[in-house]
Order: C-alpha cells, then structure tokens, then sequence
C-alpha cells in the first residue's frame, strides 16, 4: 500500500496543481516511480495506491499498471480514493483512517504480509529482505530506517527511532524538538495483514487516525517493533529545498549510475516524444535534458523536463525547469524552479539569491486554467 493522500503546505506553489507523490523527479519520473519500481522489482504482484489532495495528475500517471508490470490476472495495480459508502462520508483524515477506509480491500486479499510505503521518497530497496528480515526477527511491525549523517539539518521533522543492539525499537518520537539520535524512519513498514488489520480497527474505535502515532509509538512498548536499516541513497522531498537537492543530486554521475545503471532500474509511464534538439548555439554543460526539448542557449547544471524550449541567448544556471515550458529569447533563469506549462516572456530575468531556491510560477494564458 502506498500512501500518496495527503497534503503539505511545506512544497508552497509547487503542491498547489498536484500531490507530493506526483512531483516531477530526475528528469523522466514521478516520485511515486521510485516506490512502485521497487515493488514491481521486489516482485510484488498486488499494489494499492491511496491519493486524496490534488489526484488528477497522480491519476493519470497510474492509468495503467503496464509500465511498471504488475500482475494482471493475480494482482495489479488499484487506486483507492475516499468514498462515501452507508457507513462513511468523509475525507481521509489520516494515515490510519485512509487504511481504516480501504478495510475490505485487505479483507479480499489473501496476501499474509502488508508493505506500507509512502510516495514521496527517492531511493531503492528490496523488500524481500525487508520481509526476511521481519520473519527472522519473529517481528509484529518492522520499520525500515535510514542513519542520517549527524549534520544533517531538519533531523527533527522526521520521525526519530532508537534501537537496541538487537535492532528492537526501544524509542520512537515523531518530529521531536531535538533530535535524540540520527536514525530516523524511511515511512516504510511491514506487517502481517491481520494484525494491521486488527490495529487498524481498534484506532479507529478510538478515534484514532494517525498510523505512527497512534500505532508505531502508541505500541512501541507492547509489540515487537523491529528497525531494518537502509543502505544506499534515501531522500525525502517534503520540503522546497529537498525537493531541489534531490533533483540536483542526479547531476552527480554516481547517483545517476545507482539508480539508472545498476540493476534493477527504475520505470516510469513513457510518452511518445522525439530526442532533444540542440539547435546551432546551445551550449550545455552538466545537465540533464528530457525527450521532446529544444535548446537555443546556455545551460549549466540544470535540469530540464519534457517539452522544454530555451530560446536564443538564454542563461540557465543551477534551475530545474519542469514539464512544457517556454522560456523566450534573451532570459536568463539562475537557482529557480520554474513550474510547469509556464511562458517566460523575452528578456526577463529570474534569479534566486545564494542558497535560497526560487519558485517561478508565471501564470499566462497559453494555457487556461
């Protein structure tokens, strides 16, 4: 289950038109792509995203379950919104709820094991040994964490664990003030089907709607709650300066070579667009450029989507420039993220001050919203 619902005012503009899951990632992706391709590479047939806040391109990015080949005779891929059934009528109001609200589709199952996963992180694990590990360790509930580097800024909005040398979780705080550790949870769990299904019941029973809340720390010390630490590249892009970093970290060859050259790769919903064109006069240096763009001017460490034109003369340095954009003649765009299906006018100027990324939403009218 991959719980792509909810809402952040901490990405600003950027989550005005879509959610956090469907932000464009790397160039070619979605963030939600990460997560699927892991489970499609785990060899997971049976897939159930839950979306809620600005679904209509997340949607559309799931309309099928071919690109990341999932079963279709046993499994495939479901897209579970809120609806209103004799006993229910309201929104997702959490975590737990929003699995509360999808309780006959785990009844229908006959999976013995729930892997719960959140959409909007980059990074690629292998979930059976997640499970082998949950098996072997005799766990009701397994948390898959990340050890940070100890100077890590905003250690505290994520949720913080302790272990003992057995990898039992003896401490769980959720967005803590101060950070007591720099292990923190990667928002991916695994848990046999009945028993999150049972805990589920009794949350809400309770009135109680918040999965890490009201069930990873309301019964750390009653369940056998086991951590399962992740190596390899894990990011989270919650917030405007991750999302950014995460994007700029794939200018780097080695991030690029784990992701897109070792196996197992990562998949994605494919468009049928034509090659990058590099007209007479561009120069481009350190970037990534997508399928269907055209380039007339000067790029430098900058990322740029599907369908981007850069007219004559134009300076882009340390920007990533999302789907169909058009950027005019004689522009110049430094340390911005610019949003997608934008018009830049000729001769303008966009430029964001050192170490403090700019959004550029230009809202014209070659599209009518």
């Amino acid at each position: 289950m991959v719980l792509a619902g909810g809402t952040n005012n901490r990405m600003g503009e950027l989550s005005r038109k879509r959610a956090v899951a469907a932000m464009p990632m790397a160039g070619s992706y979605r963030c939600i792509d990460f997560a699927l391709s892991n489970m499609s590479n785990s060899h997971i047939q049976k897939v159930a995203v839950l979306t809620q806040y600005n679904a209509r391109s997340l949607n559309e990015h799931l309309n099928s379950s071919k690109w990341w080949d999932f079963g279709r005779k046993q499994g495939g891929l479901f897209v579970l919104t809120p609806t209103i059934t004799a006993d229910n009528s309201s929104w997702y109001l959490g975590t737990a709820d929003s699995i509360y609200q999808n309780l006959d589709f785990l009844r229908h199952c006959h999976e013995p094991y729930v892997i719960i996963t959140s959409g909007d992180c980059v990074y690629k694990l292998d979930y059976n040994k997640v499970l082998e590990y949950h098996i072997d360790k005799k766990a009701d509930i397994t948390v898959v964490c990340k050890e940070m580097p100890e100077d890590t800024p905003g250690l505290s909005r994520f949720g913080i664990v302790k272990m003992d040398d057995e990898g039992r979780i003896v401490n769980f705080e959720e967005k803590p003030l101060v950070a007591q550790t720099n292990i923190i949870s990667a928002g991916v769990y695994v848990i046999r089907r009945r028993l999150l299904m049972e805990l589920i019941q009794k949350a809400h029973d309770e009135g109680r709607n918040d999965f890490v809340q009201d069930i990873l720390i309301r019964y750390k010390d009653v369940k056998k709650i086991f951590g399962y630490k992740l190596e390899g590249y894990w990011s989270n892009i919650a917030m405007i300066d991750d999302y950014y970093k995460t994007n700029m970290d794939f200018l780097k060859s080695e991030v690029r070579d784990y992701f897109f050259r070792q196996y197992p790769g990562i998949y994605s919903r494919v468009e049928d667009l034509p090659p990058a064109k590099f007209n007479p006069g561009s120069d481009i240096r350190n970037s990534l450029i997508s399928s269907g763009c055209i380039l007339n001017g000067y790029v430098e460490n900058t990322i740029l989507f599907k369908k981007v034109y850069v007219g004559n003369n134009c300076v882009i340095k340390n920007s990533i420039i999302l789907n169909d954009v058009y950027i005019g003649d004689n522009t110049v765009i430094e340390n911005c993220i610019v949003e997608s299906r934008d018009t830049i006018r000729a001769n303008s100027s966009y430029i964001g001050e050192a170490g403090s990324v700019r959004i550029v939403d230009e809202r014209n009218d070659r599209y009518i919203l």
